[in-house]
């Protein structure tokens, strides 16, 4: 019986194992623009595709689409390494950060197109 039920649990993992890994399908988040983005409620995740312009000090960031120009949030580890300049596009994964009049963009992360 033992010998069974030890053959059974192993079917039951070598099953499990070989399924594939869900994965979600469907709607994601479309980029927007800068003009748009500042519309947004506290909190939206926003993707914006664009170029960052200047370093503003303290992990600030000017960032600027044809719409407009938003201040970027961007903790060191989210660099990744990367190194971007005021020619190069990047899309910018975030949140929009409303505080009071100012609107500014949490970066998560950074992808230089």
């Amino acid at each position: 019986m033992k010998n069974m039920l030890t053959v059974a649990a192993m079917a039951v993992v070598i099953g499990l194992s070989g399924q594939a890994q869900a994965q979600f399908q469907g709607p994601t988040i479309a980029p927007v623009s800068v003009a748009d983005a500042k519309k947004l409620s506290d909190d939206t995740a926003v993707i914006l595709v664009g170029n960052i312009e200047k370093d503003l000090g303290g992990e600030k960031y000017l960032f600027r689409d044809k719409t407009d120009s938003v201040t970027l949030d961007i903790d060191n580890d989210k660099w990744n390494g990367v190194t971007i300049t005021p020619s190069d596009t990047v899309e910018i994964r975030g949140e929009v950060d409303k505080e009071f009049m100012n609107v500014e963009i949490d970066v998560d992360q950074i992808i230089k197109k």
